[in-house]
């Protein structure tokens, strides 16, 4: 069946991880940089879990798993090295309707974490509905050589001018063509070889031929 690809908000929402080990402080660390309100359990921590969560608002807790622990949660990621657990952990949380991902077993998913290329706000996921992970992988580097650090900060210029736009150009049609051509590759082109400045000059001045035109 296919997935429905989203990009989610967790800031400041509940997502609990089960397990102590590299994975866990792999997806740990992903977690707090999208600024969720991570729980970790587990029963055996690792010294690289206890480095990541010190100084942080990570609720570490060495404990047995427990369904409680499950609680409020928006999702969970089971990352212990134990099947008949990570069974446990989904069949949990599909009685508490908590979107669960057990690492490495995709029929035990409810969501799979894509690869991704990130430059400033400008984000590219690459998923194969958990079937192989390392092909995403592997596109994911090919796209990062593609798309570069410049590209996340045109994403930003465009964002300053977008409100811009929305600003002085009433016309929602209007709007949506400058958009496109200042979206398209010409215009990063241009963007790329003369600098921000250039480019947002060159940006009023198409938005003044539009509305001149317009007159």
């Amino acid at each position: 069946m296919a997935k429905y690809p989203i990009f989610l908000e967790l800031g400041s929402r509940r997502i609990v991880v089960i397990g102590g080990g590299a994975v866990a402080v792999r997806k740990t660390q992903a977690l707090l940089n999208a600024g969720a309100r991570v729980v970790v359990v587990a029963e055996r921590i690792d010294d690289m879990m206890t480095a990541l969560c010190r100084g942080t608002d990570v609720e570490l807790i060495k404990s047995k798993y427990s369904k409680n622990y499950l609680a409020g949660a928006l999702l969970a990621i089971a990352a212990t090295n134990n099947a008949r657990l990570n069974k446990q952990i989904y069949k949990d949380c599909q009685e508490l309707e908590v979107l669960c991902n057990v690492v490495d077993v995709p029929e035990l998913c409810d969501f799979f974490v894509p690869a991704v290329v990130k430059r400033g706000n400008l984000q590219i996921a690459i998923g194969t509905e958990g079937q192989c992970p390392a092909y995403a992988g592997h596109i994911r580097k090919k796209l990062e050589k593609i798309f570069t650090d410049k590209h996340g900060q045109f994403l930003a210029e465009l964002e300053k001018l977008r409100k811009k736009i929305i600003e002085n150009v009433p016309d929602p049609a209007d709007r949506k063509t400058v958009l496109g051509q200042l979206a398209d590759d010409e215009s990063f082109e241009y963007f790329a070889e003369n600098g921000s400045a250039k480019w947002h000059a060159f940006a009023d001045e198409l938005i003044g031929n539009l509305q001149s035109a317009r007159q």
